[in-house]
């Protein structure tokens, strides 16, 4: 009897599953879904059969699959420690990534322009009267150059 694990390795029988969760369905409705041959299909089904995972019902000559969610909420159960520890490194890492985006959000305005960029390749003009007293640095912030922009 093969695992639940070992039944869900397949991608074809995943596939299965997924159809199956939307609602019961005869072994040629799956065949045209996936593209398989029926001889191929039946295989799958029968794996998922033998693990559980789906349960065959015969009306008259169709045999009707469809899933049952026994295995799976084991798995589920199974999964719940690990779903909470990722769920708490993700949150983490969110809560990381949102209080760095504030900071450089703050920080942006004194972080020197990127190279390359126009103002990085900007040359400061002076304005002044004489060349002993050449004034302020002119800037393009309304006439204000920070010292942090020099």
């Amino acid at each position: 009897m093969p695992s639940t694990w070992a039944a869900l390795a397949d991608p074809h029988r995943r596939e299965m599953l997924a159809l199956l969760r939307e609602r019961p369905r005869v072994v040629g409705e799956l065949v045209d879904a996936l593209g398989l041959s029926q001889p191929g299909t039946s295989k799958h089904l029968r794996v998922l059969r033998d693990a559980g995972l789906v349960v065959a019902h015969t009306d008259a000559q169709r045999r009707r699959y469809e899933l049952d969610p026994g295995p799976l909420a084991e798995l589920d159960a199974w999964l719940e420690p690990y779903r909470r520890t990722w769920e708490a490194r993700l949150d983490a890492l969110e809560h990381h990534l949102d209080a760095a985006a504030d900071r450089d959000a703050g920080e942006h305005h004194l972080m020197p322009p990127r190279a390359g960029s126009a103002a990085a390749n900007a040359v400061p003009q002076r304005t002044g009267s004489t060349a002993a007293d050449p004034g302020p640095p002119a800037s393009t912030t309304e006439g204000r150059v920070h010292a942090r922009e020099l």
